[in-house]
């Protein structure tokens, strides 16, 4: 009896140490989430705040591949902003970042940064630019943030946890049909000229007589299909900064997006398909090479 009494007393023990482990380990990962949506917001709005001190204002700018691939003064400010405030909180993390390129580290974390989407837009004095900024955890996107400071329009996605802008939740439009859908995509600054490129899926999309804009910021032509505003988007050469954050918040607002085969969508490739999910196959389709159709014969 005493024995058996020990052996209840030591399970109890065990038992109890190690739910407290788990609540400790448990607190510790919800701690670093709160303070990586922290920085994240506000390394986001440090990048904005460099955005709109320059903007419609006088800076350098000079070009990188491409005629009208333009890097400015504001961008490198906003990076410099943004590295700032993430160095700060977590130093040894890996940073990918568009005007800089890779810091490498040995960490889990990873953050994808685009200090201005739509660079061209802020150089023309067009508001319809950004501050995009990912985070992944072991590959896998977890928190993702867009700011465009000159609309006012701040967008946040954490996995499983759904997307907001300005806090208020968001989620894709429910169109069913493709020739009933208002589209958004992108054209690359060196020309991509193949059998079935960037022109050729227009031209098709548009004698149909589907809307099809060009708004020129990857990351807010995602942001505005999680928001609704866009049934669909597709684009044949991104890098990883113009869509790391977006196609996290389409996802986390009921979105689908893929690859332009249908595979799960990674921002490490270049073709992206962003859809409300009702008319992604459709959209796919025309995009591979079909023409448009009901949506009932794609």
């Amino acid at each position: 009896n005493a024995i058996l009494l020990q052996l209840i007393v030591f399970k109890a023990f065990y038992k109890e140490k190690a739910a407290l482990i788990c609540k400790i380990k448990t607190n510790g990962i919800l701690y670093l989430c709160g303070m990586l949506k922290t920085t994240l917001l506000n390394a986001v709005n440090a990048g904005a705040n460099e955005i709109r001190r320059y903007y419609n204002g006088s800076f350098t700018i000079s070009n990188k591949e491409g005629i009208n691939n333009l890097v400015t003064e504001a961008d490198h400010a906003s990076e410099k902003a943004i590295f700032d405030v993430i160095k700060k909180e977590f130093p040894n993390h890996f940073i990918l970042s568009e005007e800089t390129g890779e810091i490498v580290t040995n960490s889990e974390y990873k953050w994808i940064i685009d200090p201005i989407d739509g660079t061209v837009n802020f150089a023309n004095g067009i508001p319809l630019c950004c501050v995009s900024i990912g985070v992944e955890h072991n590959g896998k996107m977890v928190l993702g943030a867009v700011y465009a400071p000159i609309l006012n329009e701040m967008y946040f996605a954490e996995t499983k946890k759904g997307a907001t802008l300005n806090d208020k939740k968001i989620q894709v439009s429910n169109k069913q049909e493709l020739v009933n859908s208002c589209l958004v995509t992108g054209f690359p600054y060196t020309y991509l000229d193949s059998p079935n490129g960037p022109l050729q899926i227009f031209e098709k999309l548009i004698r149909c007589g589907i809307p099809v804009r060009r708004l020129g910021s990857a990351a807010i032509d995602l942001c505005w299909v999680a928001a609704g505003r866009f049934d669909g988007f597709y684009e044949h050469k991104l890098a990883a900064w113009d869509s790391a954050a977006g196609f996290l918040l389409v996802k986390e607002a009921g979105g689908k997006i893929t690859d332009f085969k249908g595979n799960d969508f990674s921002p490490y490739q270049p073709h992206i398909l962003a859809t409300n999910g009702k008319i992604h196959e459709q959209l796919q389709a025309v995009v591979n090479g079909a023409q448009v159709k009901n949506a009932s014969s794609l």
